[in-house]
Formats: C-alpha cells, structure tokens, sequence
C-alpha cells in the first residue's frame, strides 16, 4: 500500500530502497520556488541507522 509524504504519522513503518524504517517526525514546508510543499521526514531502521527524507508533499511512499 502506498501513502503520500504528508499523510505519514510517527509510528508508520516505511519500505524504502529494500529496508524497513519506522517514522519517528515528519515535517511539511511552506510552498518553495518549485511551486510544491516539501515534506522532511526523519525515520530510523531496525538497526538504529538514522534517515532524513525530503520529498514532495504527494510523492508516494510504500507503507508495510
């Protein structure tokens, strides 16, 4: 099942690039010169590897 960026919640767990990460914030920006709100999302795996995320507010993420 897929989810937008900005409909995320802390507690989603996220498949990204083969691995499982689990959403610890998520933050949308105000509109930028591309004309889009961005939202930055930082999700931690199962190991503890930290990530910062920044995709346009309707990009498509895989939920598990």
């Amino acid at each position: 099942m897929k989810k937008e960026a900005k409909k995320l919640k802390k507690g989603d767990k996220i498949k990204l690039a083969g691995r499982t990460f689990t959403v610890n914030e998520t933050e949308l920006s105000e509109i930028g010169k591309q004309g889009t709100k961005k939202c930055r999302i930082i999700a931690e795996s199962e190991s503890g590897e930290k990530i910062v995320i920044i995709r346009p507010e309707d990009y498509p993420i895989e939920v598990i």
